[in-house]
């Protein structure tokens, strides 16, 4: 367990255990943060917007870097080595899961927006290895009559959505896209966690691995629930995609209440009945 200033807050994540796992992704294990860069790929297509200076925040350089050659690649620290006001375009590429504090990365990147510029962010929402969560938490109290932290906790999507008001983003939106993994067996989808880079890095984990009773007992029962076709099992990653434009003038605005021209009753064609107190 990291040690850290009792009079400081608390952090989630270790930053120096998530470098180290990282380090240890594989080409092929970064199969996610492909789909995410080239989904982000695509919903830009459907912007009537040419983004000339565009920055991307993320733990991946490699993978963003060659979907985005021209971008500014930005390593996902607490502190964004963003200049305030000089992008149009700025992407946070599944990376914001692991802040600590996402709010104040969405404030930094909305910083650095020029007016009317546009900010996506894809991360993992709550559904991600919801089958894992279930399994771990059923064994581990079975098997030790407690729970320790072994998944990064991760946000809803209304919850999720929401932080792109509380960072002052202008249109937010906030969609989910689940897909689903198929592994021979839980251990695969572990081991393929470190091969993604995502294995457990928060700041309070358990030290101590995980016994080979303790992963044949995840195994079994995880087949048990959470089986697939050809004698696999899933797993599900939840992409949530938030979007969100620097506040401008330009931009539509909400009617202020009582601004209505004309009455809905007519518009429906119906008489206005006025309720009874």
């Amino acid at each position: 367990m990291t040690q850290t200033d009792p009079n400081s807050p608390p952090r989630l994540t270790d930053r120096a255990q998530l470098a180290r796992n990282r380090n240890r992704a594989t080409p092929d294990g970064l199969f996610l943060q492909r789909l995410a860069a080239d989904e982000v790929k695509d919903r830009l297509t459907e912007v009537n917007r040419t983004f000339t200076k565009t920055a991307i925040v993320t733990g991946f350089p490699e993978i963003w870097a060659r979907a985005f050659p021209d971008a500014k690649i930005v390593t996902d620290d607490d502190t964004l080595d963003l200049t305030p006001g000089a992008h149009d375009l700025v992407i946070h590429g599944l990376s914001l899961h692991w802040a600590n504090d996402p709010v104040g990365q969405l404030i930094q990147a909305k910083r650095a927006l020029v007016p009317d510029g546009l900010f996506i962010g894809v991360m993992f929402g709550g559904q991600t290895l919801s089958e894992l969560r279930a399994i771990l938490s059923e064994v581990e109290i079975e098997v030790t009559g407690g729970l320790s932290p072994r998944i990064l906790p991760m946000g809803e999507i209304r919850d999720l959505g929401a932080l792109l008001q509380r960072a002052g983003f202008a249109l937010p939106v906030a969609d989910s896209d689940l897909r689903e993994v198929r592994y021979p067996d839980a251990t695969a989808l572990i081991r393929d966690l470190r091969l993604m880079g995502e294995r457990n890095a928060l700041d309070q984990r358990l030290i101590q691995p995980l016994s080979r009773h303790f992963l044949t007992t995840i195994n079994e029962r995880y087949a048990q629930h959470f089986s697939a076709e050809g004698g696999r099992v899933s797993a599900s990653f939840d992409l949530v995609f938030l979007t969100g434009w620097a506040p401008d003038d330009s931009q539509p605005k909400p009617l202020r209440p009582g601004s209505a021209a004309a009455r809905l009753a007519d518009a429906l064609g119906t008489d206005e009945t006025k309720l009874t107190d």
